[in-house]
């Protein structure tokens, strides 16, 4: 645990009693602080009283006397669409708000640091897609190259439930935007920014709030190094920020598909070989090809990033090389579960939206591609120019008639159900092919989550080994 450094004997209100919730709460009292806690929900507010947390009404007017500050969990809105209502109420008495984020940067620094000589550094990484992907990749890398290391945040651990830091230790943050936008405090040492793309626009009042969410990270205190891509309008006006001119190496470029070359220092990947340029010239290349655990050009972005984060650190380019290849790519994206018969099976059951689709059948180039659920609006439209690699559609779910109807000429099946769509793929598939779940839809039809989909998917597969 990292205990809140800053209000000793001083009442400190939580809002939000989920993982990061409760995890806060824990860290305040860790640090002396009297948490006040509550949420809207009555059955949370239950499973935190049972769980021995004093609970304290802020719907009261008279509340917030005395506060010195709010932390807010990240599901809860604080400005766009329109602020919850105890959040407007805390704005109104003065209370500052925070995040778990936020009070992680300003703790996590103690007087022991004062007798290490390496001290610890943070790792943060930001972006649309890849961001989990990215993180974990660079704590791999790190664990392969014997170096101490943490990963939490938006990935694994809540941030204040890391263990306090041991000389020469990298903590790996994934951050969401909605992390980004509320933290006091972000003080990484090296940030990452993967990519843009359109998500959450409700919640940040359209693409430029999103965007200004995701920049914050760069511009509160700003990193030692950024690794930035620049594949998207975006990411090269940061870097143009971030940058005092073309050969500032402070600023990582990375791209997947643009060659990068110039004074500065930059990482690309390119018809699957990733290459780092420094000063004009390359200095190190890696093959990507045959690297099973990350397919794709999207993938190759994270490798990007993951490799432009370890080599700030110091950790050498075959060091790198050796943990791409140990790498087996998290549950639900991209991961390979099995091959049988000459043919993979692919579960990218986290692809629940029309972008990260396209990202997963650009992966392969034959697909027997199991598809749909709770479809979003606009349906799978825009997957249209991504339909090339597809031998034929398998769709299931809510959603299956409409898919079909917008596939057109394309080979396709409605077979409802996982456990069939699976077993038709599986038949039909050819040596060389790939079975791929990437839905293109929610899961909530049918499962609880992205999670539960993905793991039937794999006991499907499981029992065809069977």
């Amino acid at each position: 645990m990292i205990p809140v450094q800053g209000f000793d004997g001083r009442r400190v209100a939580v809002l939000g009693l989920g993982r990061s919730g409760l995890a806060t709460a824990r860290a305040l009292q860790a640090g002396g602080a009297v948490p006040c806690l509550w949420d809207d929900a009555p059955e949370v507010r239950e499973r935190a009283g049972a769980a021995g947390f004093a609970l304290t009404d802020l719907t009261r007017s008279d509340a917030w006397e005395g506060v010195a500050g709010l932390v807010v969990s990240p599901g809860i809105p604080h400005l766009y669409p329109e602020p919850n209502r105890l959040v407007a109420r805390a704005i109104a008495a003065g209370v500052p708000l925070d995040n778990d984020i936020g009070l992680f940067f300003r703790s996590f620094s103690t007087r022991d640091w004062d007798a290490m000589e390496a001290t610890p550094k943070v790792v943060a990484v930001t972006g649309s897609n890849g961001k989990s992907t990215t993180t974990a990749l660079i704590h791999h890398i790190l664990n392969t190259a014997g170096r101490p290391t943490q990963m939490a945040g938006n990935i694994g651990r809540g941030v204040l439930d890391l263990d306090p830091a041991r000389e020469g230790e990298v903590v790996v943050l994934e951050l969401s935007s909605y992390q980004t936008e509320l933290a006091r405090a972000l003080t990484p040492d090296i940030a990452v920014f993967t990519n843009l793309s359109p998500d959450h626009l409700d919640r940040h009042a359209g693409l430029g709030g999103y965007f200004a969410a995701k920049r914050r990270l760069f511009a509160e205190g700003g990193p030692d190094r950024a690794v930035i891509g620049v594949d998207e309008v975006e990411g090269r006006f940061l870097a143009n920020q971030m940058a005092e001119g073309p050969a500032d190496d402070r600023v990582i470029r990375i791209s997947s598909g643009a060659k990068l070359e110039g004074e500065g220092w930059s990482v690309f990947a390119r018809r699957g070989f990733l290459a780092e340029w420094r000063k004009g010239r390359q200095v190190a290349a890696i093959d990507l090809r045959e690297v099973r655990g990350l397919p794709g050009a999207h993938n190759h972005q994270n490798a990007c990033a993951a490799y432009a984060a370890t080599r700030a650190l110091g950790v050498a380019p075959k060091t790198v090389e050796q943990a791409f290849h140990s790498f087996e790519g998290l549950p639900h994206r991209s991961q390979l579960v099995a091959e049988r018969g000459g043919v993979r099976f692919v579960n990218d059951s986290k692809a629940t939206n029309v972008d990260s689709a396209a990202k997963a059948l650009q992966a392969f180039p034959r697909i027997r591609w199991i598809a749909g659920g709770l479809g979003k609006e606009g349906g799978i439209a825009g997957l249209k120019p991504f339909l090339g690699p597809v031998v034929k559609a398998y769709l299931i779910g809510h959603s299956a008639r409409d898919f079909a109807l917008e596939l057109g000429d394309l080979p396709h099946e409605i077979c409802e159900t996982m456990e069939r769509a699976v077993a038709r793929a599986a038949e039909e598939a050819q040596p060389g092919e790939t079975v791929l779940l990437a839905p293109a839809a929610a899961s909530f039809d049918q499962y609880p989550n992205f999670e539960k989909r993905g793991e039937d998917f794999l006991a499907r597969v499981r029992a065809l080994a069977g």
